[in-house]
């Protein structure tokens, strides 16, 4: 079997392939059929009987197929095709509706009629947009007349009649001008953007094929059950076992397409994304260029396939992309970054060291940090009996050996981003740092538990620990991070973790299901369930630190307790284990210190200004179409981002005199999160001596 313990759930990692120019990818869809009706393959109803079956029966959940769930279905479907109610009319709407109450019948007789009814109604509003869009750009726009358009219509109605839709329509448009005339485009240029924007559009829809609306509808039903089950095509299983093979090539991400923008769910550790540090999971890619001199081609309204072919490439050579930040709305000035495509290679993703010296109360600590991007093994070397091969529990092993060494005072263990990995490797790295004990408990789909347990009675580092995670740490992380907290071995430093605590099998469906001159794909099932040896799942929760950082993300937005489908958080009973350690009594005067110094940090207030902002932004749910409006608040942020600049030089840089002449030195070290959990550990080891 294969278990996946990354928290992701659609993945689209760039692999190896020639890079194709724009045109390229433009030339694949040129022939289009505008009234082409799609119709289902006659062996689908084959497929989806047995897909509702090995749901009902499998999965850990046990599903029940009746008329509530057939709604949460249907509201899938309809969300993953338009999702910001742009295209449909209200009468469409009131036509589908006999649909929301039969989808769990037909999913268990194999009637696969109806997401095909629904999707060629969608393929004539497409059509019948693009032209409305190709029409309205040669009339052009008034900018100085005050109006507003919200971007995000989610939980607005369907509109009524097409002249309504029209009117909307014509501000969406105006908006995207606007923003694209803010960042300096000519006239001309925002016209020939937007065209080729909606053109590339509807090519990429009306280009879909019956497998294509089959898979969408049978995630429609998966992820109506948990968002991590998941159901793969034919094509994406063959692409599913490329991407999990640890030899990529390209830049090192994963995708996904979210509402027209092609949005960054992971980045790999070891790849040229993860080195560069200028990507990051959230951020949306708008254009991709190629070279250093190369045209920014816009990809918004992309199918992620054609975004992959523009991105994806030969090692060494150059993609540039423009992006907009995770925290920034859509209405911000994309930033342009350049990356060099590479192999993600394990050593790329194996864990390293740092020492870090911290001035705390007179007394200099020496602290080693050892940064783990994911939980990985060499299986294959392994399997081959080479007695060198590569874990993250044999690097981390020797970096502790190097960092005693070195006689550091404490050890972090930084595991912000990481996503996690191999479940025998949280389990041994937790071993490290206890003597024996359970380390989880793993409950299956039929009830049973099993304990996992320290496979080694020694403690390879006893002295002060501690633990650095964020939102995006998740699955083997958690598990780690949990056990080191149920253990009292050490603190949990940062933000409340994803809530990861699943476990998803991998299943060939050509085994019960041999079709003739086809194949059925794959199905992502979960089927097990992750508990702390406190009972406690990890599933929606996630680890809670000791002390908590500052953070602008909000759980209910991201993380797994943002998906409404997710398995809930429970307990079940405690395993039987002795704590190492008693670190709560420290908390209190841990945490008053912490939050006294972070209050005169100046890059901590920073932090807090960009999170106020932030929570403003989420606020905002109408943005003005005025260009003078728009204009100043521009300059009022570029105007911020300089004083921000000027004003971190004067104090992370410190002028001496260096034979004669005037140098400048850092003083700080260049990540406040990492350098405050620095001051947090110094000050458990000040009060442990007390």
């Amino acid at each position: 079997m294969r278990y996946f313990l990354s928290f992701i759930v659609l993945l689209l990692t760039l692999t190896s392939c020639d890079a194709q120019s724009a045109k390229e990818v433009e030339a694949k869809n040129v022939v289009l059929d505008t009234t082409k009706v799609l119709q289902p393959k006659p062996y689908y109803s084959r497929i989806e009987e047995l897909v509702a079956k090995i749901f009902s029966r499998y999965h850990y959940r046990p599903v029940k197929l009746n008329d509530s769930l057939s709604s949460i279905i249907y509201n899938n479907f309809i969300k993953s095709i338009d999702y910001n109610k742009m295209y449909f009319l209200k009468s469409d709407i009131e036509k589908f509706a006999p649909l929301r109450t039969k989808l769990d019948d037909d999913l268990k007789a194999g009637i696969v009629n109806p997401p095909y009814e629904i999707f060629n109604v969608y393929k004539k509003r497409i059509n019948s947009r693009t032209k409305f869009v190709l029409n309205r750009l040669q009339k052009g726009f008034d900018f100085d007349i005050d109006e507003y358009y919200v971007p995000d219509r989610k939980d607005s109605q369907w509109v009524a009649d097409s002249t309504k839709l029209d009117d909307l329509w014509r501000k969406r448009l105006k908006y995207e001008a606007l923003n694209l005339k803010l960042a300096g485009k000519k006239w001309d240029k925002v016209v020939e953007t937007l065209s080729k924007r909606y053109k590339n559009y509807q090519k990429a829809i009306l280009q879909y094929k019956a497998g294509d609306v089959f898979e969408l509808f049978l995630n429609s039903f998966a992820e109506s059950v948990d968002p991590h089950s998941n159901y793969f095509s034919p094509r994406d299983s063959e692409n599913f076992d490329i991407r999990m093979k640890l030899s990529l090539e390209g830049i090192g991400a994963q995708l996904r397409t979210d509402n027209d923008y092609t949005k960054v769910v992971k980045i790999i550790p070891g790849g040229p994304a993860y080195k560069s540090d200028l990507l990051h999971a959230d951020d949306r890619i708008v254009a991709v260029g190629q070279g250093e001199k190369g045209d920014l081609v816009d990809v918004i309204g992309w199918r992620i396939d054609d975004v992959v072919q523009l991105i994806r490439g030969k090692k060494g050579t150059v993609v540039r992309l423009a992006i907009l930040k995770a925290e920034e709305g859509t209405d911000a000035l994309p930033d342009t970054i350049s990356l060099v495509r590479d192999k993600v290679k394990l050593e790329g993703q194996a864990a390293k060291k740092e020492v870090i010296e911290i001035d705390e109360e007179n007394h200099r600590f020496k602290l080693g940090v050892i940064k783990i991007p994911s939980f990985y093994i060499d299986f294959d070397a392994k399997r081959k009996g080479d007695k060198n091969y590569r874990s993250t529990t044999r690097d981390v092993y020797r970096l502790l050996q190097e960092l005693k060494q070195e006689k550091v005072d404490g050890i972090i263990i930084d595991l912000r981003n990481n996503g996690g990995g191999s479940l025998e490797e949280a389990i041994s790295l937790t071993g490290l740092f206890i003597k024996k004990g359970p380390i989880v408990q793993v409950r299956n789909s039929n009830g049973s538990i099993q304990e996992d347990d320290d496979p080694d009675s020694s403690i390879i580092y006893k002295g002060a620990l501690g633990v650095l995670v964020n939102r995006f740490s998740a699955s083997a992380s958690e598990i780690f991070s949990a056990a080191i907290q149920d253990y009292g071995r050490g603190l949990i430093i940062g933000e409340q973790t994803y809530g990861k605590g699943t476990v998803q099998n991998l299943i060939n469906l050509d085994r019960f299901l041999p079709i003739s001159g086809a194949k059925a794909g794959e199905l992502k099932l979960t089927i097990a369930k992750f508990y702390r040896i406190t009972g406690s799942s990890t599933q929606n929760l996630g680890v809670i630190p000791d002390v908590k950082m500052p953070s602008s993300i909000d759980p209910s937005e991201y993380g797994e307790s943002a998906n409404p489908s997710a398995l809930k958080w429970d307990k079940i009973s405690p395993a039987k284990y002795q704590k190492y350690g008693d670190l709560t009594p420290y908390l209190p005067e841990l945490i008053k210190l912490h939050n006294e110094r972070i209050k005169s940090e100046p890059e901590f207030q920073y932090i807090f200004e960009d999170i106020a902002q932030y929570k403003e932004r989420k606020k905002k749910k109408r943005y003005s179409l005025l260009e003078s409006v728009r204009k100043k608040e521009k300059e009022k942020n570029e105007a911020k981002r300089k004083a921000r600049e000027e004003a971190r030089k004067k104090f992370t840089k410190l002028k001496v005199i260096e034979k004669g002449e005037t140098k400048t030195k850092d003083l700080k070290i260049d990540d406040p999160r990492l350098e405050e959990s620095g001051h947090i550990i110094s000050d458990l080891i000040l009060e442990i001596r007390k």
